[in-house]
């Protein structure tokens, strides 16, 4: 493992989502999966990892507690540090996450090199080659995605519903997480989007226009985001369906 002056790595892990796409009347995270809530597959990863250094999990504000005594503190995740609110997008949860680090970081030698690795909770199937690479990619490149190419063909659809393009398959990737990057990098991104979105709602109304980390990197910077090779298995626990699948894999894989 580097040391502190060689930069940190340091997971953010993303469980505040509602869920409403699950009907389940609890939020996703704290849904069963192989007897243990679906937030503790990714949890353990990051604990066992020689990768990862820290990890803060972004939570919803009324479920800090649960997510404590429940999660963290049954499971024994020693490297979670920090419990913190999230907000009302994915993309606001980042962002607290990332004035979080900027404060904590403020004082270390060598923050300017750490590496932040932001991965949904509901991706369960995080493997430590997963890690490694965004890791790796992030160190080189400054910005990375892992992700896998699409087996199906693409459209883009016009305004009406028609198609309009078909990119080439051999260049649609699927993105999934972990997100790698720089710390200095990511933190100013995001300080770049609140200052045009707000902190916790969109200031301008309208949705806002970034889907994930990357494309919060795209708009605000001039750095190119590397695709790193994901697996299939990595998948996100959206909907009923997916809880299905997932409950198959870990019962046939050793996750």
């Amino acid at each position: 493992m580097e040391s502190m002056a060689e930069g940190r790595r340091i997971a953010v892990v993303l469980a505040a989502g509602t869920g409403s796409r699950m009907k389940a009347g609890v939020a996703k995270q704290f849904l069963m999966l192989g007897g243990k809530p679906l937030i503790y597959y990714a949890l353990h990863v990051m604990e066992e990892s020689p990768v990862i250094d820290e990890c803060i999990l972004v939570t919803g504000e009324a479920d800090m507690e649960k997510m404590r005594r429940d999660v963290v503190e049954k499971y024994g995740f020693r490297k979670v540090t920090a419990i913190i609110p999230g907000g009302s997008e994915r993309c606001y949860s980042v962002a607290n996450a990332m004035r979080w680090i900027s404060a904590i970081s403020k004082e270390d030698a060598g923050s300017e090199k750490d590496v932040v690795l932001i991965h949904d909770g509901a991706r369960p199937f995080v493997t430590e080659k997963i890690l490694e690479t965004a890791c790796q990619a992030a160190k080189e490149f400054e910005a990375c995605v892992v992700a896998v190419p699409s087996k199906d063909t693409v459209k883009i659809a016009d305004e009406e519903g028609f198609a309009a393009q078909t990119p080439e398959r051999q260049k649609v990737w699927c993105v999934q997480t972990p997100q790698a990057f720089e710390r200095n990098l990511i933190t100013m991104a995001y300080g770049r989007f609140e200052e045009e979105w707000g902190k916790g709602r969109s200031l301008r109304g309208g949705r806002v226009p970034v889907t994930d980390d990357a494309s919060v990197v795209e708009r605000y910077t001039d750095v190119k985001v590397k695709l790193a090779e994901g697996d299939y298995a990595n998948l996100k626990v959206t909907t009923p369906e997916d809880l299905i699948l997932a409950e198959v894999l870990l019962e046939k894989n050793s996750f």
